[in-house]
């Protein structure tokens, strides 16, 4: 497999990834309010709300949820936290909304595990 075709599995699967996590958070009762939201800090794969929290997830799909977890550096979290801050600036409608970062860890032929306050920033 060439490069490019490996990148566009990786794409694909990951798209796949993020599919799966939505799911499962509409399931658990979350409103999907944003999917792949980019910007020039960063990119959150999905923000979401229940109730009066607003949740900014990280979705990583991997072969085991072990290395998804490890997969989400500091560096990442950073981007993540100024992509929320972005997010926030042009919705301040939720900046009263109590604000988490969870992470949904896909894995094949395995349930989506959703991982709540998977780590915290500050957005002050």
């Amino acid at each position: 497999m060439s490069g490019r075709d490996a990148r566009r599995t990786a794409f694909r699967f990951g798209l796949g990834a993020e599919a799966r996590a939505a799911w499962l958070l509409r399931l658990k009762g979350y409103r999907i309010l944003a999917r792949r939201f980019k910007t020039q800090a960063g990119e959150i794969d999905l923000v979401a709300s229940r109730g009066d929290t607003l949740v900014f997830i990280e979705v990583k799909g991997r072969l085991d949820a072990a290395s998804a977890y490890e997969a989400i550096t500091p560096a990442q979290r950073r981007r993540i936290a100024a992509a929320a801050r972005i997010w926030l600036a042009r919705h301040p409608g939720h900046m009263a909304m109590t604000q988490r970062f969870d992470a949904v860890f896909v894995s094949p032929r395995r349930w989506p595990v959703h991982n709540a306050n998977a780590f915290e920033m500050d957005l002050g």
